[in-house]
């Protein structure tokens, strides 16, 4: 049996991308939020383990993974890991960008698809209008233009607390967190070309998604991304919503015990 510390590299079509691999059973596969890398579920990856064989890739321009070279979408990326580990079909579980690979997947490879759990995402097509959600993603943005790392952290942690709270959490985790994203950000150079391809005409295809799909939120994250999962629950056809107190678009970090619980409890009704 792996343990969590074990990488692995499979060698995709534009170069190698990296994933960990825990436990045994039935295939989990947990997918990282952007500028991150798989870390992020160190704190749930253990007990999820314990009934499952928990997949954890780094995504492509990622934490270990390789870069694109070419036009590639995030769910061929998947589905190609999938394939290559025999690991379909598998629970897909993805926070905020993972969510959306997640979903993703769900619509382009719906054979490769158990169940999926949606955390901090709907679709790729979610659309912005909370004040406070455009203006930091306008800062980021702004600054990892402009080269201003110091800059863009500041605006990238703001979502550690969310738009109600002050950055008063463990700081552990936005240690942790400055950690990957540099890591991530050192692969890369202002301006270079993105390659990355999005899945498209969404939202009209999600009412035909058929597995069971599972929401699950900080309840202090931004009104948007919430409304959002409301609306993706409700949409496909055995859509579940659940709410973490306390917490906003990290819940695998700073509630572990809540988000593990949460997904081992929509694992038992598969």
């Amino acid at each position: 049996m792996k343990t969590a510390t074990d990488m692995t590299y499979f060698a995709s079509a534009d170069g190698d991308l990296a994933y960990r691999e825990a436990g045994s059973g039935d295939p989990l596969v947990l997918i990282h939020s952007g500028f991150t890398d798989h870390r992020v579920f160190d704190a749930v990856i253990p007990a999820l383990a314990r009934t499952h064989r928990v997949i954890a890739p780094d995504v492509r321009g990622h934490g270990a993974s390789a870069n694109a070279t070419r036009p590639f979408r995030w769910p061929d990326d998947l589905a190609a890991l999938l394939r290559h580990l025999d690991a379909g079909p598998a629970v897909l579980a993805g926070v905020s960008m993972g969510g959306v690979i997640v979903s993703d997947t769900l619509l382009e490879h719906p054979e490769l698809v158990r169940a999926a759990v949606v955390a901090g995402a709907s679709t790729g097509e979610f659309q912005d209008t909370d004040p406070w959600h455009r203006e930091i993603q306008a800062e980021t943005a702004r600054c990892l233009a402009a080269g201003d790392i110091e800059g863009w952290l500041k605006a990238f942690l703001s979502f550690v607390p969310g738009p109600h709270r002050t950055l008063e959490v463990d700081p552990e985790i936005p240690r942790r967190l400055t950690e990957m994203a540099l890591n991530t950000l050192s692969k890369h150079t202002p301006g270079e070309k993105d390659w990355h391809v999005r899945v498209t005409d969404t939202w009209s295809r999600v009412p035909k998604i058929d597995v069971p799909v599972l929401t699950l939120n900080g309840a202090l994250d931004t009104p948007d991304v919430l409304a959002a999962a409301q609306r993706l629950a409700d949409t496909v056809r055995d859509g579940r919503s659940v709410l973490i107190e306390g917490t906003a678009h990290y819940p695998m970090m700073e509630k572990p015990e809540e988000f593990t619980a949460a997904i081992t409890d929509f694992l038992r009704t598969l």
